[in-house]
């Protein structure tokens, strides 16, 4: 038991130490570097946080690993007690101690909800809600193939938001129903709970357009450009809705320009690429480049099974391995429909009181499932390439290394990881007679130029409907 006050700091590094020892390395550095113990009077240990966020998250989750530590280091009797900065009440009591105190909103409730509408508004800004969903966060963020780095730039941004990144602004696209408005409010709420002194505002186009022209008619536009300036981290969502909106574009221009000189941060989501925008401001445009394109795409099979069994894991279904591969197999829809095919399986089975059979899911889900889809094979690939191409077959399975051939087999070989479920030996052996370890490379380098090559990225994607359709 700990004797002096003076060392409590030291007792607070051998239970770091510990801790360590029982986490992730990633768990560690993110939930317990950040604490900072401030006093240790003999029966409480007073610790601070970045946010009421964080209080939740250590008694939630790790208080079972945190406790045992502070008794055998602190005492038995030691309670916890947790300062959050710029709260109306700093010291707050652990939820594992019974206390009585409740922990309170780290957002005022007399802090205004929307500021754009109060006309003189002041420097600083008041607080203001952030409009951010808490139940998106990158820990319930299913991660693959087809969004990996989305999700990677999404925390290098949370982690170091603004001009400490070079992923500024973070231009997010993808079709809808695939996460993107999902990994927008995680770099929200994960920038909240790393930096609560950041001001930071999710807001949908539709409602920056609708804000926009009520400032337009009570002549308040300077207020409405002042407050967005005043942002430390504007995440703006459906960037195409500025499409043949030339006032809000020049608004949005000098907000934009406030934010990037100011060493802010900008999150951008879109269904389309910047190049694909229409009607949109070409001095718009450039800037939407300045930072990185990141696309999310439609998941494969195995993101897929991992958002069957995510799911089936949040509704308390047992769905058997034969069933999450047929359906993952079929269901080639989107995040939100997959997610909808699953509940309406579970509800369903769960009414009739009848196990999760294939035939029961066929059954139940005549409308999700395309149970007669064309089935890709590689000979379709390589046809389809070759033909894209101007390429001829021998060429494509010789040992000719010419680059516009190397280029069409490792093409064929990655549409074919990607569109199928052939193992990589079968699809070396059928393109060239190569080995997996070509393929596993050949899918790399195809990889590598989608990311860096915005034409080459956009013939991939002509050839992966080429081949679907």
């Amino acid at each position: 038991m700990l004797t002096t006050s003076v060392a409590y700091k030291d007792a607070w590094q051998n239970c770091l130490s510990q801790i360590q020892a029982q986490t992730s390395a990633e768990e560690f550095a993110k939930w317990f570097l950040p604490i900072v113990p401030l006093e240790f009077d003999g029966s409480k240990l007073r610790l601070r946080v970045p946010s009421k966020s964080f209080v939740d998250k250590i008694e939630g989750h790790y208080i079972n690993v945190l406790r045992p530590l502070i008794a055998e280091s602190f005492g038995y009797q030691t309670r916890l007690c947790y300062a959050v900065p710029k709260s109306e009440q700093p010291t707050i009591s652990s939820a594992a101690d019974n206390a009585s105190q409740s922990i309170p909103n780290r957002i005022d409730p007399t802090k205004i909800q929307n500021p754009v509408t109060i006309p003189g508004i002041p420097r600083p800004i008041p607080r203001f809600d952030p409009q951010l969903n808490h139940n998106y966060t990158f820990e319930n963020f299913i991660e693959g193939e087809c969004n990996r780095l989305v999700r990677s730039a999404s925390m290098a941004v949370a982690i170091n938001p603004g001009s400490s990144t070079p992923f500024n602004p973070l231009y997010i696209y993808g079709d809808s129903g695939l996460g993107k408005t999902h990994v927008a409010q995680a770099i929200g709420n994960e920038i909240s709970l790393r930096h609560p002194e950041l001001q930071v505002l999710y807001v949908a186009m539709s409602k920056f357009q609708s804000q926009f022209q009520a400032a337009t008619i009570e002549k308040n536009i300077p207020n409405f450009i002042h407050f967005y300036q005043g942002v430390d981290v504007l995440i703006l969502d459906d960037i195409q809705e500025l499409s043949g909106k030339p006032g809000t574009q020049n608004a949005f221009f000098n907000i934009f320009n406030h934010l990037q000189m100011s060493g802010k941060q900008l999150v951008l989501i879109s269904d389309k690429p910047p190049v694909e925008l229409k009607d949109i401001e070409e001095r718009l445009l450039t800037r939407f480049k300045w930072g990185l394109s990141a696309q999310i795409r439609i998941p494969d099979f195995q993101t897929k099974i991992k958002i069957i069994k995510a799911k089936a894991a949040r509704l308390g279904a047992n769905i058997p391995e034969d069933v999450i591969n047929y359906l993952a197999d079929n269901i080639s829809a989107n995040i939100r429909e997959i997610e909808g095919a699953i509940s309406s399986l579970v509800a369903n089975t769960s009414f009739m009181g009848k196990k999760i059979t294939i035939s029961l899911a066929k059954e139940i889900l005549k409308g999700y499932i395309s149970l007669y889809q064309k089935e890709i094979t590689i000979e379709h690939i390589i046809d389809t390439v070759c033909s894209y191409l101007n390429i001829d077959k021998e060429r494509l399975n010789s040992a000719e290394r010419t680059r516009e051939v190397a280029i069409a087999r490792q093409l064929a070989m990655y549409l074919a990881k990607q569109l199928t479920k052939i193992p990589l030996s079968a699809i070396g052996a059928a393109i060239g007679n190569r080995n997996h370890a070509t393929v596993l490379h050949s899918c790399k380098t195809i990889t590598n130029l989608i990311d860096t090559d915005q034409a080459f990225k956009l013939q991939v994607e002509e050839l992966e409907r080429l081949v679907s359709a």
